[in-house]
C-alpha cells in the first residue's frame, strides 16, 4: 500500500502544491531540482514522470510539486495522487 494524501495545501508561489501525507516520505529533506537529480529515487523518478512536473521536495511527511507555469494542476494533482498510491512506503522498503 502506498501513501494517502491527507490535504494539499496552496503555497506562495501558484507553481507549487505541497501534499500532506499519511506518513513519511523521507527521514529529511530532500530536493530534487531536475529529473536526473531522481536517477536513484523511484517515487521522485515516478513523480518526474508526470507532464508539467519541474522540481520535487520530500521532507517528513509532505512532498513540495513545482509545476512548469502553462501546465494545468488538475491533470497533474490526479497523476501525483495515483504515483504516491502505488509507490513503496519508507517502511515497506525496509529504512
Amino acid at each position: 500500500m502506498g501513501f494517502r494524501i491527507i490535504d494539499i495545501e496552496t503555497t506562495p508561489n501558484p507553481n507549487a502544491l505541497k501534499f500532506n501525507l499519511d506518513q513519511p516520505i523521507s527521514r529529511g529533506t530532500l530536493s530534487f531540482v531536475r529529473p536526473p537529480d531522481a536517477e536513484r529515487d523511484p517515487i521522485a523518478a515516478s513523480l518526474f514522470a508526470i507532464e508539467g512536473v519541474v522540481s520535487l521536495m520530500f521532507r517528513g511527511d509532505f512532498v513540495t510539486v513545482n509545476k512548469r507555469a502553462d501546465a494545468d494542476w488538475g491533470p497533474i494533482k490526479a497523476k501525483v495522487r495515483r504515483a504516491l498510491a502505488e509507490a513503496q512506503p519508507l517502511s515497506e522498503a525496509g529504512f
